[in-house]
């Protein structure tokens, strides 16, 4: 095949060797997407998804056929009773938000089982940030975290212990900018059955951003009671331009609803606009591009490894979301990786990514995302705090041979800034 990014052939060498590495994974990943993808058709077909569901409606939004149904697919093939999928939701952390405002009230305590959240959610809840700006805690809503083991695993009896004063208790499934593991969904059984044993009644919510379609059960088929995440991630399907979802019980999506929209209202208004063809469609392909994002990450994984650079996780070792930290040892060496990112992406590959201070963040963040749709995280990019471990996590790729060819154009840029020697 020709070499259209003229990548060193030394380089070329060592992909051939880390994708044959990686043929075991790949089998794996394509049999889930298989199920997984069965699974959304059977789901679009149970609820007798019409052309008319991919039209929109103007003003109040009510009766609208299309967002109604899309509910109910979402509901099917998450298996749980009820969802509530908007293009109003702006991102991942507002639907986390609207969950935890819409489920949780004056008094009630929620326990975080995994640590330190994400941080985007640490001003919702109160920990960082200005008092009075309506955080939880500003409406006399208890917070306590877990911290987790050596390993990085939850402390289940600790959860148990904890959980019997909590309203909530909090999954976090993918590990954000900490090196802990993300949590599979055998993890998240075991944390719902700790919860369980502690305080039947206790609310569980998992955050699900990343983690949809990775394997072949969401967590609440496993016992959650409520899962959220963004559409321009995993669900959306490289396709939908913005929104996201809620889903589980019903009586707990109603009071999202409520949150969201008005009380008395809820889920019954809201009009769609023209967003209803590529939410389906984008939910539609979800399971095949989640599959190519996360062949691309084990790839990288693969490439990276053998070059000398540790990732979390291994290439091989289990996966629960699409993500891969790949630890770059320095400031340097991390920026020159995500740079080349942006050298192998679609949109945009000609702009140089710089560190700056983010909203929501901490630390300086340097982001490398030409994607379709601004932000989306199901496509081919990378960002990174400028911060110790200096570690990139990389996510996505709507497709797996353009995922291949950006690591390799990252890992070209690499060589290209002196950062990597090879023999």
């Amino acid at each position: 095949m020709k070499n259209l990014f003229n990548i060193d052939e030394r380089i070329l060498k060592l992909a051939e060797q880390a994708e044959a590495q990686c043929s075991e994974a790949f089998k794996r990943i394509d049999e889930i997407a298989e199920y997984n993808g069965m699974k959304v058709l059977s789901a679009f077909i149970k609820n007798n998804v019409s052309e008319t569901c991919l039209h929109g409606t103007t003003g109040y939004g009510y009766d609208d056929l299309g967002r109604d149904t899309l509910d109910k697919v979402y509901a099917t093939a998450f298996g749980c009773e009820d969802a509530l999928v908007r293009h109003t939701i702006v991102n991942g952390t507002h639907a986390l938000s609207t969950a935890l405002f819409g489920v949780l009230r004056p008094g009630d305590k929620l326990l975080m089982l995994c640590g330190a959240p994400y941080d985007t959610l640490e001003e919702v809840i109160g920990k960082r940030g200005e008092k009075g700006n309506g955080s939880l805690m500003d409406y006399g809503i208890q917070y306590e975290e877990i911290e987790l083991l050596e390993n990085g695993m939850p402390d289940l009896e600790a959860i148990t212990e904890k959980v019997k004063t909590a309203t909530v208790a909090y999954i976090q499934r993918s590990r954000g900018y900490s090196t802990r593991p993300s949590y599979t969904i055998a993890d998240i059984e075991k944390m719902i059955q700790a919860v369980k044993k502690g305080n039947p009644n206790a609310i569980i919510m998992v955050d699900n951003c990343y983690g949809e379609f990775v394997d072949t059960k969401e967590p609440t088929e496993v016992g959650a009671d409520l899962i959220m995440g963004s559409l321009i991630k995993n669900p959306g399907g490289g396709i939908a331009s913005t929104g996201g979802y809620i889903a589980g019980r019903k009586d707990l999506v109603e009071k999202c609803a409520y949150r969201l929209t008005v009380v008395g209202m809820g889920k019954e208004v809201g009009a769609s606009l023209h967003q209803n063809r590529e939410m389906y469609q984008g939910f539609f392909l979800a399971p095949e591009v989640t599959a190519a994002a996360v062949k691309t990450s084990e790839f990288a994984c693969a490439l990276l490894g053998l070059l000398g650079y540790e990732s979390l996780p291994k290439q091989g070792e289990p996966r629960a979301d699409i993500i891969a930290s790949i630890l770059l040892k320095n400031e340097k060496t991390l920026t020159s990786f995500i740079k080349g990112i942006q050298k192998g992406a679609p949109i945009d590959s000609y702009l140089i990514p710089e560190a700056i201070d983010t909203p929501g963040y901490e630390s300086p963040v340097i982001m490398a995302a030409g994607a379709f749709t601004m932000g989306a995280s199901i496509e081919f990019s990378a960002d990174a705090p400028i911060r110790e471990l200096y570690a990139a996590w990389l996510q996505g790729a709507l497709t797996y041979p353009t995922g291949k060819a950006g690591i390799l154009i990252a890992v070209q840029n690499m060589l290209e800034d002196g950062e990597i020697k090879l023999d």
